[in-house]
C-alpha cells in the first residue's frame, strides 16, 4: 500500500523523504507546499482537505487536534524521549510504517503512535 503523506516541518530531512519516496509512498513536505512556521492547526487542515497522511514528531499537540476534529487522513506521531536507545530512528520509522501497513488497520480518523509498531 502506498501512503500519500504529509511531513510536518519537525519531521521533513531529506533523507528521511527519500526513503520514504523508495517505499513507493507519495510524499510532500510543510516547506514544499509554504506553510513552513504556520500554525499547525493550518498543517492539520491542509492534510485534511487534502487527503494525506501527517507524519509529525509533535504528538501532543497534534493529538489535541485530533481530539477536537477526528475526521482526517490519519495522523502518524512519532515520539521523542531524549534517549538514544528509545528514539525512533529513520530505518525504524520505516519498519514500523510496514508493520502497520501490513495489520491493514485503518488510519483515517486515527491517530497512531508508530512507536507502537516498532517491533
Amino acid at each position: 500500500m502506498s501512503l500519500r503523506l504529509l511531513l510536518d516541518e519537525d519531521c521533513q530531512a531529506k533523507v528521511l523523504v527519500k526513503m520514504l519516496e523508495n517505499m513507493s509512498h507519495n510524499v510532500i513536505t510543510v516547506n514544499e507546499i509554504g506553510l513552513q512556521g504556520m500554525a499547525d492547526d493550518v498543517v492539520f487542515d491542509y492534510a485534511r482537505k487534502n487527503n494525506r497522511v501527517l507524519m509529525t514528531y509533535n504528538c501532543d499537540d497534534y493529538e489535541k487536534l485530533h481530539e477536537i476534529n477526528q475526521t482526517h487522513s490519519g495522523i502518524l506521531g512519532i515520539y521523542k524521549n531524549n534517549n538514544p536507545a528509545r528514539d525512533m530512528n529513520y530505518k525504524a520509522i520505516l519498519k514500523a510504517i510496514g508493520n502497520l501497513e501490513c495489520s491493514l488497520i485503518p488510519l483515517a480518523n486515527q491517530f497512531i503512535s508508530l512507536n507502537h509498531w516498532n517491533y
